[in-house]
């Protein structure tokens, strides 16, 4: 497995993968147009602006992208799994690695989980502090759980 930061020439193949995993996983727990927000969210042009200011990561596996996350400070976020790797422990392995990077600097990480990554991210350490509610297109309502941990540092 490979762990690094992404460059341009990653830009589409993580675009795929995150509008492939939203598309396939988000249907089961959303409303249509709060698939569509998420989409329109982690936009090529989003990714591409996270990737030039080094925020994201990617994971790759026998020359596959399985996956991929960013930070900014002390936030971590777009942490996507392609569904057909989900389960193998990429996630946690992404998350190992971003937690590492921050806890250098921050004594806490924050994010914010949809709901198919909520239980994930508990099972990380993660407490929810707050309940996010922002409403979208045609009155859908997304519901997402805002989280942290704290972390401690080896002496």
């Amino acid at each position: 497995m490979e762990y690094f930061k992404a460059s341009k020439d990653h830009a589409e193949q993580i675009y795929n993968l995150v509008q492939n995993t939203i598309t396939a996983v988000y249907p089961r727990y959303y409303p249509e147009a709060v698939v569509d927000f998420f989409c329109s969210l982690h936009n090529r042009t989003n990714i591409i602006r996270d990737i030039e200011d080094g925020c994201v990561r990617v994971l790759w596996n026998d020359g596959r992208l399985v996956g991929t996350g960013s930070c900014k400070g002390s936030h971590i976020t777009r942490v996507f799994v392609a569904p057909e790797f989900q389960g193998q422990g990429y996630g946690r392995r992404i998350m190992e690695n971003l937690e590492g990077e921050i806890a250098r600097e921050y004594p806490s990480i924050c994010l914010d989980a949809s709901l198919p990554a909520a239980q994930f991210y508990e099972s990380r350490g993660y407490k929810t502090v707050r309940h996010g509610k922002t409403e979208v297109e045609n009155n859908a309502i997304l519901i997402y759980e805002m989280m942290e941990k704290q972390m401690t540092k080896n002496l």
